[in-house]
């Protein structure tokens, strides 16, 4: 098996499984996007041992959640332990649902079903190593800032918003709110809000189109980018900061949607959905989740004391804007 020439070349990727056939077939995925090594374990006792040895530098950890003598979830906590700033994705097989809510809630930086490891593999680790690996170099703030407030207003290009999470993300560190644990998670929690309100707020293109595999959702969000009226419109991301929480309002020009529809993202029923697995993560990396009642804003906050109740996301009274925290 040859990988891409074009593949983005990454340094080692960890798999624990117990099962020879999934490592196989993951090591193919993830050969044939990446330039990398990938090494395996069949459980979670080896996969730390590889961790630990000289020399093994992994940069990401792909782990089933099922496995003999230390399985997926104590896995994670003990890299959330060790090496905190490590990411790690779960892969679940049918009816352990339940248990990936519980994994992203306690560490985990993304989920795949085992039964679509195919379709979306490969997009999960894109998401968590951009998030994890984003520049880091631009001067940062001052320490002895307490607070601040910005706005900032984006066209659809995609390509703008890694620049644009890692700014955020700097941010939040600045402020004691984001340590190298909590720095990808909540990188990725920004990404899902941003695409949403970019993607299906401003160009009305449904995530429904991705599950073709045609290329149909990238080819009608090229083409919107150049059509009335969406072209023109822009995504509002409102910034307040202080020492005990950091609140980001993403607000888009679109039509919103019916927000009575929202799933329930802590419901394991709910994640192969299209709309749940955005509003899972969301929800599991942030300490609160609010929509609006068009349907055309979010709030999240993350908070010094981190009280993540993993409940439902909230719906805000219809005004528009809804108010920034003071």
């Amino acid at each position: 098996m040859h990988a891409d020439p074009h593949a983005k070349t990454i340094s080692t990727i960890l798999i624990a499984d117990d099962s020879a056939i999934e490592r196989k077939l993951v090591a193919g995925l993830l050969g044939r996007h990446f330039s990398c090594t990938v090494l395996a374990a069949t459980n979670g006792s080896e996969a730390l041992a590889l961790i630990n040895r000289d020399g093994a530098a992994v940069d990401l950890v792909i782990t089933d959640l099922r496995m003999p003598v230390m399985g997926g979830f104590e896995l994670l906590t003990a890299i959330g332990e060790r090496h905190p700033s490590l990411p790690v994705v779960v892969m679940t097989s049918q009816g352990s649902e339940d248990i990936a809510v519980q994994a992203l809630q306690g560490g985990a930086a993304g989920y795949v079903p085992k039964r679509r490891l195919k379709q979306d593999l490969v997009e999960t680790v894109e998401s968590v190593l951009s998030a994890n690996q984003r520049d880091r170099d631009h001067a940062r703030m001052t320490g002895d800032i307490t607070a601040g407030r910005f706005t900032l207003l984006l066209e659809s290009d995609r390509t703008r918003l890694p620049a644009v999470i890692g700014f955020l993300q700097d941010w939040a560190a600045n402020f004691g709110l984001c340590d190298e644990r909590n720095r990808a998670r909540i990188g990725i929690a920004l990404e899902e809000a941003l695409l949403n309100g970019m993607i299906h707020g401003n160009l009305e293109v449904s995530s429904e189109l991705r599950q073709n595999g045609d290329g149909a959702f990238d080819r009608l969000i090229e083409q919107r980018r150049r059509e009335e009226p969406y072209r023109s419109r822009r995504l509002h991301v409102d910034c307040r900061l202080t020492r005990e929480a950091v609140s980001i309002r993403i607000r888009d020009e679109g039509p919103g949607f019916d927000t009575a529809t929202i799933p329930d993202p802590t419901d394991p029923e709910n994640l192969l959905k299209p709309s749940g697995r955005g509003l899972l993560l969301m929800n599991s990396f942030m300490d609160r989740v609010e929509f609006n009642e068009a349907g055309n804003q979010v709030l999240m906050t993350i908070s010094a004391e981190g009280r993540n109740s993993h409940r439902r996301p909230e719906v805000l009274p219809a005004a528009e804007p809804a108010p920034l925290p003071a």
